[in-house]
């Protein structure tokens, strides 16, 4: 009998090229102004990462608001800025006014 919490490798790899579509979806989405619609994609790939126990990459992640799960476009409903005081990359949403802030490290000098 299988363990419940674990899934099988060939559904863990069609969770991951669902959620990289979903995503590839979004940003279409997002660009035509259908926010609404990039929301729902984002809120599907979530989900299926949590169903098959998956991890979001890094890319993916910083795609969407931590604090409201909304799909996060530069200059539409997000302000992208740096902080050289806490060394981070700050996004603001404009739609929960929430910051997720993403630290970077400077090029170490030879």
């Amino acid at each position: 009998m299988k363990d419940r919490r674990y899934k099988l490798d060939w559904q863990v790899e069609i969770a991951k090229e669902r959620i990289k579509i979903l995503f590839r979806e979004a940003a279409t989405a997002a660009r035509s102004d259908k926010f609404k619609r990039a929301d729902r994609y984002v809120f599907l790939a979530r989900k299926i990462g949590m169903k098959y126990n998956v991890k979001i990459s890094k890319v993916y992640k910083r795609k969407f608001c931590k604090h409201c799960y909304k799909y996060l476009a530069p200059g539409k409903n997000a302000v992208v800025r740096t902080n050289p005081k806490t060394k981070s990359v700050e996004i603001k949403c404009l739609e929960c006014k929430g910051i997720n802030r993403y630290p970077y490290v400077k090029e170490k000098k030879k």
